[in-house]
């Protein structure tokens, strides 16, 4: 039996088994990957196809793609996306030039005003310009017009914005009213001036220098009373030479923190007191006070002379906050009473009228 062999029939072509994918069948399988996805999966995508040599083409076309068919807001974000380090600032150069190239003259001047806006490298705003540069002549002044008209937008409403701000200050109202005849009996209402409010006094301090002679002085007196042994002496004089000492101490640094009349009071006080009984010791018949005054660190006769010389420092420290609050009152500018020929004159000035 024979095998009879036809030719083939041109109405059914003849496959071949060796077939190829066509390139544009690859161009519009990229070009659809890269159209609809969102920016971070077709971030995702160029990144995988970069990592190998053999996707080269397919790089190429997925970044002009991007550049001619993506929203130019779109086309700015991946520009962003993809010059970000630690990329290289040219990742992006394929889709610079196509959207410079092949997209609308309004697109292409969206596009530059936004590349220059964003935090971009200057090259990313340089490759825009040397690929519009290369656009028909026409287009190309069309470009250059709108760059134009946008470059002047600020500047004119900034201007505006000025002269608006300068009018209300350069312009001056214009009054359609008529002044009223003024009438007698009003004259004295409108000359009165409204009083200035008045201004609390501030509180009379003293200064600092009384204040700082007087605590070194009670101090230097204290130290002079300090018993340094008892030598004998009843615990009544030991503890009385001992509080006289801690008190004269501890008012020191009350007259420097506060320096009140109270204090300084006080602080001329005790001094004056201890320099009155070293004054009249004999004078007096206690024998506590006398054995007081025998066991202080100082000798009698300069305790003596260190109390009265707290005591004077204290009193110059009292006159000087005296004479500081007199002073303080004497420029205080008391209110001064409505004067009662205000009202009279204004009454006789109606009755007249």
């Amino acid at each position: 039996m024979t095998t009879r062999s036809f030719p083939p029939s041109p109405d059914r072509p003849e496959i071949s088994d060796d077939s190829a994918v066509h390139p544009r069948a690859l161009h519009s399988l990229v070009h659809a990957a890269v159209t609809d996805r969102p920016l971070e999966e077709v971030l995702q995508l160029i990144t995988l196809l970069e990592q190998s040599p053999k996707y080269a083409q397919a790089t190429v076309d997925a970044l002009r793609a991007i550049g001619v068919d993506r929203p130019v807001e779109d086309v700015t974000r991946l520009v962003t996306l993809l010059t970000q380090p630690p990329r290289h600032p040219g990742s992006a150069d394929e889709t610079i030039r196509a959207a410079a190239e092949s997209r609308s003259v309004e697109d292409v001047t969206r596009l530059m005003a936004l590349l220059h806006r964003a935090p971009l490298e200057p090259h990313c705003g340089e490759e825009a310009v040397r690929a519009a540069a290369a656009r028909p002549v026409e287009e190309l002044v069309q470009l250059i017009g709108r760059l134009a008209e946008e470059q002047d937008t600020p500047v004119r409403a900034s201007g505006a914005a000025a002269d608006q701000s300068i009018a209300p200050a350069t312009a001056e109202p214009v009054r359609t009213d008529t002044p009223e005849p003024e009438r007698p009996g009003d004259r004295p209402a409108r000359l009165r001036h409204p009083r200035p409010p008045r201004t609390a006094p501030r509180r009379a301090e003293l200064p600092v220098w009384p204040r700082l002679f007087a605590a070194a002085a009670l101090v230097l007196c204290g130290l002079a009373h300090f018993p340094l042994h008892r030598d004998g002496a009843s615990g009544a004089a030991y503890g009385f030479a001992l509080g006289v000492s801690i008190l004269c101490v501890l008012l020191a640094p009350a007259l420097v923190l506060h320096g009140g009349l109270p204090v300084l009071a006080l602080s001329m006080v005790v001094p004056a007191t201890l320099a009155a009984i070293q004054l009249f010791d004999g004078r007096f018949h206690s024998t506590r006070l006398s054995q007081a005054l025998r066991i202080t660190a100082a000798p009698p006769w300069l305790a003596g002379l260190m109390a009265a010389l707290a005591a004077l420092a204290a009193l110059t420290a009292l006159l000087a906050l005296l004479t500081a609050r007199r002073v303080s009152r004497q420029l205080a500018l008391p209110d001064r009473p409505d004067r009662p020929d205000d009202h009279a004159m204004a009454e006789a000035n109606r009755t007249s009228g």
